[in-house]
Formats: C-alpha cells, structure tokens, sequence
C-alpha cells in the first residue's frame, strides 16, 4: 500500500527540543492564550505521580506517538493491553500541530473500552531523568491527566502497571464531541511548528500496523484524510 507522503516538518520533536525547554516555549509563542505549567508545577505533577506508583518496574503506556517517536530511553518494549480506556483523538492541539486559527487534534485515552498498545520499560536508574523528559514533553500544558493502569499480555495475563496519559473530559482541550467531518478536516488541514495533525496520523497508522496492532478507527480516519486532502488539491 502506497505511503502518504509526510508533511514539511518545521522543527521535529526531539530529545534536545525537550531538554532544552525549547519545546515549551514554542508551544507558549504559538498558543500565547493557553497557560503553561510553571516548572514547580510539573515537578509537583510529576512527584505526585511517583509517589501514586504501584510496586514494580515503570512501564510506560504508548498508544500514539510514544510508539514512533518516544524521544526517551527504553530498555524494553512488549505489547500491552488497557482496560476501561481507548484510543482517541479526543485533544485539542492549538500549537505544536495545530494553531490557534486552525486547531489540530492529537491522541489521548478517552473513558470506556481498551486500547492496545505498546509497554515501555525504563531502566531502574533512569526513572527520574526520563520521566522529566516526558513531563517536558506530556505536560506542557497540563493537558492530560497521568495514571497508573494495569497492563495485560497478549494471553491476557497482568504483567505490571503503566504510565499512561489520558483526558479528563472537563478540560477545555477535550475533543471527544466533536462529529465525524470536523475531525477529518483538523486532521487534514492543522499544521504547528512541529509538524501536521495529518503528518501525526499517518506515522501513527503506519507505528500501530507495524507491531502487528489493527485499529480500525485510525485505518479509517487516515483514508478520510488522504481523501480529503485530494480533493482540496
């Protein structure tokens, strides 16, 4: 099957991009009406979340772009299964890849049903560095609400808890109401300074068919937005 076609990418997300802080403040320059965590914030975001963990190896919980592009180190992947949560692109993305004129959407775990993905383990001496890196990353603007969900096997079997980060529907970035067409013209359409909501969508089609996980709605979302954007061509 023939690959869309990535779009122009102004500033890839990247490990020194978050290290630096300099993620932060292009999101701050291009949604400048959205109020970014305060470094003591995220830091208090992130300790409340360590000290939330169950016993056991920090596994993370990749369900979008994490798979493609975890921008942090990992010492082991597996498949993983979430319950009570699924796939969807339920965030609004008013910078990064989207603007305040033209919003994008990201992914986020939405309430009710499961959703496979991939488990990444991080090293035991490397929790806390890494973790600072992904709240760079994660929780710029407190968008997502963290947990820690129980993480099945493919034989169904629990091995351990991950990270995940999902939506709280009372969050004026939550998406998740959004009819059909409005979310295949953001798809197709936003563009920030990192990249495109399409660009986002196609890697992560081709990241989930590339472990072996079929998810019928990104499959059908990217043939929408690749039809879209013929027809605006």
């Amino acid at each position: 099957m023939a690959k869309e076609p990535s779009a122009d990418i102004d500033r890839p997300l990247s490990r020194e991009l978050l290290a630096t802080g300099d993620f932060a403040r292009l999101i701050a320059c291009d949604a400048p009406d959205q109020i970014p965590l305060t470094a003591a914030e995220r830091q208090a975001s992130l300790a409340a979340t360590l000290a939330a963990k169950p016993a056991g190896a920090v596994w993370l919980f990749a369900y979008g772009s994490l798979i493609w592009n975890a921008t942090v180190e990992i010492a082991e992947r597996r498949p993983a299964r979430v319950a009570g949560w699924h796939r969807s692109f339920c965030l609004t993305a008013w910078a990064g890849r989207g603007s305040a004129a033209n919003p994008g959407l990201v992914l986020g775990l939405d309430a009710g049903g499961s959703c496979d993905g991939i488990a990444l383990r991080l090293a035991d001496d490397k929790i806390q560095s890494e973790l600072e890196i992904l709240w760079h990353r994660e929780m710029v603007l407190g968008s997502y609400t963290p947990r820690w969900l129980e993480l099945f096997d493919e034989d169904g079997q629990p091995f351990g808890h991950g990270l995940a980060f999902t939506m709280d529907r009372h969050m004026s970035c939550y998406a998740g109401h959004l009819p059909p067409e409005t979310i295949i013209h953001r798809l197709a359409t936003a563009k920030g300074s990192i990249g495109s909501s399409a660009d986002y969508l196609f890697r992560t089609r081709d990241a989930l068919q590339g472990v072996g996980i079929h998810d019928p709605l990104i499959e059908d979302l990217a043939l929408e937005v690749t039809r879209h954007q013929a027809q605006q061509r």
